[in-house]
């Protein structure tokens, strides 16, 4: 076949990549409540119980330098209450039950820090660890989804030279590039790949050896996705 009398080919193809970075984050949420027959001493427990909570995340957290501390962030909501009337197994209605409660929720930069504590919240009474999520920093986010996003075109690149090589051409040259949807039909955005963000592996308990046992956590690796959709056109010649 000549090649040079040969109209070079198009070629559209979808390029994609996903990175990982260990997480950096780790936002705790619990919550502490009471329940009973009567509304001040429900109320009571569980304001006394949420202010010594969080007087272990102010020691641990400093408002002028977030980062000087285990603590980046804290919260805790206002106190909710409400009142239920239960009944027994044959309709009666009982007397009513109060209950009240807080939701707390912290970021930690510090895993051990987070063990320790989430060790110790657990032991008060009404606490209720509800997960953790974890995440990264806003630059590391930002860095690692510009690198995705680098590799998601040179793997378009790679896949548009492999379809034209076996037909004689050297190389390609990009006409055009855009996000997933914009070149190929039938495409979109969060089709053929995992989202954005997302973790490998949930950050897991782990406990020691022999001897006393102490909270650990694993943080997990969380991915950054990336896909473009790019055109490009054949380019004939001698290989070098």
């Amino acid at each position: 076949m000549d090649i040079a009398a040969t109209t070079p080919p198009e070629v559209t193809v979808r390029g994609a990549a996903e990175l990982f970075r260990t997480a950096e984050r780790a936002t705790v949420t619990v919550t502490l409540g009471f329940e009973g027959p009567d509304r001040e001493p429900v109320l009571s427990r569980t304001t006394r119980g949420t202010a010594a909570l969080v007087a272990g995340l102010h020691d641990r957290h400093s408002p002028e330098d977030p980062a000087a501390g285990p603590v980046t962030w804290f919260s805790s909501d206002r106190l909710r209450t409400w009142v239920t009337r239960p009944t027994d197994r044959d309709g009666r209605r009982l007397d009513p039950v109060h209950h009240a409660s807080t939701l707390t929720r912290a970021r930690f930069r510090d895993v051990a820090a987070l063990a320790a504590w989430v060790e110790g919240a657990a032991g008060y009474p009404g606490v209720s660890i509800d997960g953790i999520a974890w995440s990264l920093t806003a630059p590391t986010r930002t860095e690692l989804t510009r690198v995705a996003r680098a590799a998601a075109v040179a793997d378009a690149v790679d896949k548009a030279r492999a379809y034209v090589e076996p037909l004689g051409f050297v190389d390609v040259v990009c006409t055009a590039i855009a996000d997933p949807g914009m070149l190929l039909p039938g495409t979109s955005a969060g089709s053929g790949g995992p989202p954005p963000f997302a973790g490998r592996a949930a950050g897991a308990p782990a406990g020691g050896g022999g001897g006393e046992r102490r909270l650990e956590f694993t943080p997990p690796d969380i991915g950054a996705s990336a896909a473009v959709e790019a055109r490009f056109v054949a380019v004939a010649g001698s290989a070098p």
